[in-house]
């Protein structure tokens, strides 16, 4: 087998000895002839959850070396959810991007992709399957539960409902001052089935992780234990020559839904899985969601849906328990990084806490799945996650209330004059790919105040943008198009009726359709960006229904080797 590294490292001519003299510092004399091995690192201080996969690395890197492979670690862009703004999501396609290029021109023959915080695994697998070298995920792993005043602490979800009870003026603003220094308790990312955690299982169940890794907390020592045998599968991959595009298939996002489904994961997995299977050229639509998953139960009783926490969620058997109670709903055929099917993982997974992970006969929801929406308001499709809505709310007909931006909804929506009640469709626009830009987590709408005061905890909420997977409620969200694309949500006023029927898979705004089109669609709040990044991703941002990536980059292009400038 011939290294791709060779053709920076191999020969007498001059190049060749430019590219090894500058690397080898130190190295044996055959550290040129072995596996290259990139680990790209998302560790950063200003990503707080990822800020501990320097440790992780160093465990990578003795696995590598121990295998006979040289370690190269490789900083790439950290997305922390919590800081950046204004929404990490406008830089998930550039952090592929950038790691994509980085990879291709570099001596790698593998690499080891190193994640945590919501993007940061997406943007990682956007990147590999995109280059086509061997790859393996280590996720991060989430951080252990905190607790105030003794009742344990999800974080994200309970910030949201935190934050409504001192709204609803039922918990004082200086009691959830003091629950701030008992929400992160440990190193990790976030401790609920938000999206960090379940980008972490989805990787899995997709075939990209050593099976059993993900969900592991980040504090526990196996999670070192199992970055140093990634190490070691990373060189076996670059000498079987297992790639992405070998791994992963529509038998592999087949099961990446199942899982999706079953764990009650993040809607924000929808659109991260769209993209990675556009890098690939695999055929995935949104109504492969609703067909695959839709009817597949909810066994795992996590907050935001459930009860519990990760940390449970891993002593109680992780998603190997759960993909063995849905097994006959998974395609055999699809492998995991390891070569080997990944069924064959599940004869000896078990529940060890039935309450965490209910059996297939006793499920926490019998249809969970996210179901996908279509209708007037959302030709191109929308989402919703009916384990986390209302379920008298799945089927509702109420008068719009319209907001045109995130800015315009938080000047108005605690005025004791706005015209709502608890029957109203909450409706924000402006927050889609284009219009924000970046397709920001804000559909989750905080409730009018004067109706949280008369004990009113959840409305339909219908918007073009995102919600946190630690997030709750009935939210109607992605709605494609997006009113900065042209969509019918453009053209929605207030006071027009919006039926919702999530049996039906319907949303609409009951308008009819000359009148409709007839309307000047608003504009009002839209971005628009002069320069930079944020002008090109605008300029090139397909819509959440095909994984809302540059249209540029979807297709694979293979792990070519950049020409010499020396």
């Amino acid at each position: 087998m011939t290294l791709r590294s060779a053709h920076w490292y191999a020969g007498d001519y001059r190049n060749a000895y430019i590219h090894r003299a500058w690397m080898r510092r130190g190295s044996p004399g055959d550290a040129f002839d072995r596996p290259q091995i990139a680990i790209a690192n998302s560790a950063s201080d200003l990503t707080p959850c990822n800020a501990h996969l320097t440790e992780v690395a160093r465990s990578v890197a003795n696995g590598i070396y121990e295998a006979g492979g040289i370690p190269l670690e490789l900083p790439v862009v950290s997305l922390g959810e919590t800081n950046v703004r204004p929404t990490a999501m406008l830089w998930r396609n550039m952090a592929a991007m950038a790691t994509e290029e980085m990879l291709r021109a570099n001596p790698i023959d593998g690499v080891v992709l190193l994640g945590g915080c919501d993007k940061t695994i997406p943007s990682l697998l956007m990147a590999a399957a995109s280059v086509d070298l061997p790859a393996v995920v280590v996720p991060g792993g989430p951080m252990l539960t905190g607790t105030f005043r003794g009742v344990p602490l999800g974080c994200g979800t309970d910030v949201w409902r935190l934050s409504e009870e001192v709204r609803a003026g039922t918990l004082s603003q200086a009691d959830f001052t003091r629950s701030e220094s008992s929400m992160i308790r440990s190193r990790g990312h976030c401790n609920t089935m938000g999206t960090a955690s379940t980008m972490a299982l989805v990787a899995e169940a997709l075939g990209t992780t050593v099976p059993g890794i993900a969900g592991t907390p980040a504090p526990d020592s196996r999670l070192l234990e199992a970055a140093h045998g990634t190490g070691r599968l990373a060189v076996e991959l670059v000498t079987a020559d297992r790639r992405p595009s070998t791994i992963l298939n529509t038998a592999s996002f087949h099961n990446a839904i199942v899982a999706l489904a079953a764990i009650g994961g993040s809607t924000n997995a929808v659109v991260h899985l769209l993209a990675i299977a556009g890098r690939l050229g695999v055929e995935l639509t949104l109504d492969d969601f609703d067909r695959i998953g839709s009817r597949v139960p909810v066994l795992v009783d996590l907050l935001p849906a459930g009860r519990f926490l990760m940390d449970d969620f891993h002593r109680a058997g992780g998603l190997l328990a759960v993909l063995r109670e849905v097994r006959d709903l998974l395609d055999p055929s699809a492998l995991a990084v390891t070569g080997k099917p990944l069924v064959s993982y599940l004869d000896d997974a078990s529940i060890w806490d039935a309450e965490v992970i209910r059996p297939r006969t006793e499920p926490l929801v019998a249809e969970g799945g996210i179901a996908v929406l279509r209708g007037s308001l959302a030709p191109s499709g929308a989402l919703i996650k009916p384990a986390a809505a209302t379920p008298e709310l799945l089927r509702h007909r109420g008068r719009a209330v319209v907001f045109d931006s995130i800015e315009d909804f938080h000047a108005r929506i605690d005025d004791p004059t706005l015209d709502v009640d608890a029957s109203s469709v909450l409706v924000l626009r402006g927050c889609g790919p284009r219009g924000y830009p970046g397709m920001p987590e804000v559909s989750n709408m905080p409730l009018p105040r004067k109706l949280l005061a008369q004990g009113v905890r959840d409305m339909v909420r219908v918007c073009d943008g995102r919600m946190s997977g630690t997030a709750y409620g009935t939210v109607v969200l992605h709605v494609a198009p997006e009113a900065a694309a042209g969509g019918p949500l453009a053209r929605v006023r207030t006071g027009d009726p919006i039926s919702l029927d999530v049996g039906a898979r319907r949303i609409d705004v009951e308008v009819a359709p000359d009148e409709l089109a007839a309307r000047t669609p608003n504009t009002d709040g839209f971005a628009d960006p002069r320069r930079g990044w944020e002008r090109l991703y605008v300029d090139h941002v397909l819509q959440a229904d095909t994984g809302a990536d540059l249209d540029f980059l979807v297709g694979s292009s293979g792990s070519e080797v950049r020409r010499e400038s020396h």
